[in-house]
C-alpha cells in the first residue's frame, strides 16, 4: 500500500512557527538494498565531518532557534543531560559539550514535526508493522493518547482520562499483579523511575524488566559478587591520571564519542591505551578533536598504542593469560610485582586463584583468542609497567555466555596490583543509556535487595512484594506462555531491542494489552497486543511546567555522578504530560487510596519525589540540597572512596573461573551484532556508517577477506545468514551484502537490531540472563533471492 504523505501539526510556540519546519519522511527517502554503497573504512574519527554531521542535520531538523537552545544547553550545568549515552561530564565544561551522536539524538527528540490525528486513520497498525524503524521514527513526535481496541486495526485518539481509565480497568481486572510486567528505558529520569517502581510495587509485583537486562547486567552481577557494587570505581578525572587504559569490547567513536576527548587528555598526560576488540574502530586509531586546531587542520591524536584483535568470546582467556604472566613475574621477583599490602588487607582468594591460573593451557588461550603469544606478552608488559590502570568495557564483553566470568577476570587482574581505590585506577563499565544506572539506583530492578524494600515499607507504610520478578528475557517468555497478560513500557523499544525477534514479536502479540509511554513511534508501537495504548510524553529537552512552577529532573552517569537536567524548549504540543505526571495519574487511577502516597503532590512538585528518595535510596540523603549543588554530587562508592567492599566477607573477592570459549564448527562463523554510526540503540537516524565505509543501507555482514575465500564467497556478494542452532527454528537474514572487512578471523558482524533475529531467546549469559548477542554461530551462503529486504 502506498501511504499518503502526512501533514504536520503546527509547531507549538510562536518562535518555532516562524521557522521552516521539516516534513515527514516519504517513501522516497527510505534506503534500500539497491542504494547501498560500500567504501573503505576510516582510519580516524570526528574532525570537521563530525561537526558537519552534528550541526547540519540539527539546523535542518529543528531550525536555527530550536537548535541554538538545545545544542548549547546540552550537558551544561544549567541545561539538560544528553540522552544518547551516560558518559560523564568534566568539571570545566566547554561551550560545545556535545558530540555528533548527541546532536543527532537531540534533533531526533526535539524536532518540531508532529503526528496529527489524521495519521492514525491513514495508517492502520498492519501498515505500521510493515514499516522500518527509520520510517517510524521519522514521522514526528507523538502528541495525543491513542488506543487500539480489541479486534481493531487502527489506533484512535482519546482523552488522557479515558486512557488511564482503560489501563486501570485492565490492571485491576487481572487475577494477579504478577500477570503484568512494567518495562523501563534507561532514558527515564531518577524522579520518574522512583515513582514508577513505587507504583509497580504498590500494585503488587516486582516485574520490573529494564534495558540493563540486555546490556550491562553481566557487569552488575560480576562486580556485585566480587567488589560488592555493580558500578564504576572511578571518577571522570581518573582517566587523566592513569598510566594505562585498556579499552575492551567497545567502540567509543560511535557509541560515546565524548570519551575520545578524555582518552586524548590521558594520552597527553602520558598514558598508554590498549584497544581490545575483534574489529578495528576508527575512534581508537586516531582522533581529530574538532575543538582543537590540530583536530581541524592537523593530524589529530594517535590513540591506541596496541590493538589486540581478539577473537569473539576470547576476552576471558586473554585476561587469564595476562594474570598468569603477572603471577609469573611475581614468582620470578618475589615481593616486587603484586600489591601484597592491598591483597592482605582488602582481598581474599589469592591462593585459590594462583593455583587455578597455574593450570591455564597456553594452547587453549591462543585458540580462544586467535592471538599470538607475543601479543599477550606485550599487553602483560604494559600492565606490569603501569602503576595506575583503568580497564573499561561495554557490551562486547557482557553479551557472552561467559560474560559474568569475563568481568570477574577483569576484577582479578585489577586486584592483583591494587588497581582499585586509588587515583587513576579502577574498573569502568561504560553504560550506553543515559540514565540506566540511575534507574537501577532508584529501584528499577526485579531483584532489589531486602534493605531497599524495607526502606519503602518504612517510608510509605505498605509491605512491597518480596519475590523476585521477571527480567526482560523472562518477560518475553511470560508473554509467550500466557503468564503475562499486560505489558507496559516507560520508554524504550523492547520488541526491537530483545533477542529472537520472531519469538519476541509473537509473544507480544499474545498480550491482552500493551502500553507504550513514548516520544516517537518505534517497532513496539506496531507489534502490539489485543488492545494497545500509546501515551505521549515530554522529552528531556522540553520545559516541564507543573502547578508549582518549572521542574527539573536528575540523572546518574556512568561514574556515579548525579546531576540536574532542565528542559530548554517549549513542548511540541500542549497536551503532552511528563513521565512523572503520567506515572502519578496512572497510580491514582489504579490504586486509589490503597497506599499512602501523595501522587498528586508528586506531579505538582518533583522536590517531594526527591524528598522520599532521600529517605529510601542509600547515598541519596539530603537529595534536594545536594542536587542543587554546582554540578550535582557523587554517590558514595566504597571500593572507590575508601577501599571498602560491601561483600559478605567485607573483602574484595579474587575468583576462580573455568575457561570456556565458543567452538566454531567448520564452515561457520561467529557473529556479533553492533551499532552503525547513524543510530542509538534501536533508533535509526540514517543509513550511513561512514567510519566503516557503508552508505545508504544497513543490510550488510562484515566478514574477514580470508574467511570469504574459505567460504567460497565474493566481496559484496548477496548472501543469506543462517543461525546454526538445533532447536528446530529457522532464523535467517536474507538478501544481505557480504562486505570484506578486517575483522578477526572466523568472526563476522551485522547491525543491531536486524541481527537480533539470529539470537535464540534462551541463548543467554550465565548468571545475568543477558542475551548473547556477541557470539552467534552462523552459516553464510549465497543468497536464495536477491530481492531487497526493507531496511531498519
Amino acid at each position: 500500500m502506498t501511504p499518503k504523505k502526512v501533514t504536520t501539526n503546527p509547531p507549538f510556540g510562536a518562535n518555532q512557527a516562524r521557522e521552516k519546519s521539516p516534513v515527514h519522511l516519504d517513501d522516497a527517502d527510505e534506503a534500500g538494498e539497491s542504494t547501498l554503497e560500500v567504501g573503505s573504512p576510516k582510519s580516524w574519527a570526528a574532525g570537521v565531518p563530525g561537526v558537519l554531521h552534528s550541526t547540519i542535520p540539527a539546523l535542518a531538523g529543528m531550525g536555527v532557534s530550536r537548535s541554538r537552545k538545545t545544542l548549547l544547553a546540552m550537558n551544561q550545568k544549567d541545561g539538560f543531560d544528553c540522552m544518547s549515552c551516560a558518559w560523564p561530564d568534566p568539571t570545566h565544561r566547554k561551550t560545545f559539550e556535545f558530540c555528533e551522536n548527541g546532536a543527532k539524538a537531540v534533533t531526533w527528540e526535539a524536532t518540531p514535526v508532529t503526528i496529527g490525528s489524521e495519521f492514525w486513520a491513514e495508517h492502520p497498525v498492519s501498515d505500521l508493522r510493515d514499516r522500518s524503524e527509520y520510517w517510524l521514527g521519522m514521522q514526528g513526535r507523538l502528541t495525543e493518547p491513542v488506543y487500539k481496541a480489541a479486534g481493531d486495526d487502527h489506533y484512535r485518539p482519546l482523552s488522557w482520562a479515558e486512557a488511564f481509565r482503560l489501563l486501570a480497568e485492565k490492571l485491576n481486572g487481572l487475577d494477579s499483579p504478577d500477570q503484568a510486567a512494567f518495562y523501563t528505558s534507561g532514558r527515564t529520569s531518577n524522579e520518574a523511575a522512583f515513582a514508577y517502581q513505587l507504583f509497580v510495587r504498590a500494585f503488587g509485583t516486582n516485574n520490573l524488566p529494564d534495558c540493563s537486562n540486555m546490556c550491562h547486567e553481566s557487569s552488575g552481577w560480576a562486580m556485585g559478587q566480587t567488589i560488592g557494587i555493580g558500578k564504576a570505581t572511578i571518577t571522570y578525572d581518573d582517566f587523566g591520571k592513569a598510566d594505562l587504559i585498556i579499552v575492551m569490547g567497545q567502540n567509543p567513536g560511535t557509541n560515546h564519542p565524548r570519551m575520545l576527548t578524555a582518552l586524548e587528555e590521558a594520552k597527553e598526560n602520558g598514558a598508554e591505551i590498549v584497544a581490545v576488540n575483534p574489529m578495528p574502530e576508527a575512534g581508537l586509531r586516531r582522533y581529530k578533536n574538532p575543538q582543537k586546531v590540530k583536530g581541524i587542520i592537523g593530524h589529530g591524536t594517535e590513540m591506541a598504542d596496541q590493538f589486540v584483535q581478539v577473537r569473539l568470546g576470547g576476552d576471558m582467556a586473554l585476561l587469564q593469560a595476562v594474570s598468569t604472566r603477572v603471577l609469573a613475574a611475581e614468582a620470578a621477583n618475589p615481593g616486587t610485582v603484586l600489591d601484597h599490602e592491598f591483597l592482605r588487607e582488602h582481598c581474599q582468594g589469592l591462593e585459590e586463584l594462583t593455583a587455578h591460573l597455574a593450570q591455564v593451557d597456553e594452547k587453549a588461550v591462543l585458540a580462544a583468542t586467535g592471538l599470538q603469544t607475543a601479543d599477550i606478552d606485550e599487553l602483560a608488559a604494559r600492565y606490569l609497567r603501569a602503576e595506575k590502570v583503568i580497564i573499561t568495557w561495554a557490551m562486547g564483553l557482557t553479551q557472552h555466555k561467559k560474560g559474568v566470568a569475563t568481568i570477574k577476570e577483569i576484577i582479578n587482574l585489577l586486584l592483583l596490583r591494587g588497581n582499585i581505590g586509588k587515583p587513576g585506577a579502577g574498573a569502568s563499565p561504560i553504560r550506553g543509556h543515559s540514565n540506566v544506572q540511575g534507574d537501577r539506583t532508584m529501584g528499577i530492578w526485579e531483584q532489589m535487595p531486602p534493605a531497599f524494600l524495607d526502606a519503602i515499607e518504612r517510608e510509605f507504610g505498605f509491605d512491597p512484594p518480596r519475590e523476585h520478578g521477571m527480567d526482560s528475557v523472562e518477560t518475553i517468555r511470560g508473554l509467550r506462555d500466557g503468564r503475562v497478560k499486560v505489558f507496559m513500557a516507560l520508554g524504550g523499544n523492547l520488541v526491537g531491542a530483545i533477542s529472537d525477534t520472531g519469538a519476541a514479536e509473537a509473544a507480544m502479540r499474545g498480550a491482552e494489552m500493551t502500553v507504550q509511554v513514548s516520544t516517537k513511534l518505534n517497532r513496539s508501537h506496531a507489534v502490539v497486543g489485543d488492545e494497545a495504548l500509546i501515551l505521549p510524553t515530554k522529552g528531556r529537552t522540553e520545559i516541564d511546567r507543573q502547578a508549582t512552577g518549572e521542574q527539573f529532573v536528575s540523572v546518574e552517569d556512568t561514574v556515579c555522578a548525579v546531576h540536574p537536567s532542565w528542559g530548554k524548549v517549549r513542548p511540541v504540543a500542549p497536551n503532552l504530560l511528563s513521565e512523572v505526571a503520567i506515572v502519578s495519574r496512572l497510580a491514582r487511577a489504579v490504586l486509589g487510596t490503597k497506599v499512602g502516597v501523595d501522587w498528586v503532590g508528586f506531579e505538582r512538585d518533583y522536590d517531594l519525589v526527591r524528598e522520599h528518595i532521600s529517605h529510601v535510596v542509600a547515598g541519596c540523603d539530603d537529595y534536594n540540597a545536594k542536587i542543587r549543588q554546582d554540578g550535582g554530587f557523587l554517590l558514595p562508592n566504597g571500593p572507590r572512596d575508601s577501599r571498602t567492599f560491601p561483600t559478605p566477607t567485607g573483602k574484595a573477592m579474587l575468583t576462580v573461573n573455568d575457561l570456556e570459549y565458543l567452538d566454531r564448527p567448520v564452515g561457520t562463523l561467529i557473529l556479533q551484532s553492533l551499532r552503525s554510526h547513524d543510530q542509538f540503540n534501536t533508533t535509526i537516524y540514517g543509513h550511513d556508517d561512514r567510519y566503516r565505509g557503508i552508505k545508504k543501507g544497513r543490510h550488510v555482514v562484515f566478514i574477514n577477506p580470508n574467511d570469504l575465500v574459505e567460504l567460497g564467497l565474493d566481496d559484496e556478494q548477496m548472501v543469506d545468514v543462517h543461525g546454526v542452532y538445533d532447536d528446530g527454528v529457522e532464523r535467517v537474514l536474507r538478501g544481505f551484502r557480504a562486505v570484506s572487512y578486517p575483522t578477526a578471523r572466523g568472526c563476522a558482524a551485522a547491525y543491531y537490531p536486524e541481527a537480533n533475529v539470529l539470537v535464540p531467546l534462551d541463548h543467554v549469559a550465565e548468571g545475568s540472563n543477558t542475551p548473547v548477542s556477541k557470539a552467534v554461530i552462523v552459516r553464510v551462503e549465497p543468497a536464495r533471492t536477491v530481492e531487497a529486504v526493507p531496511t531498519m
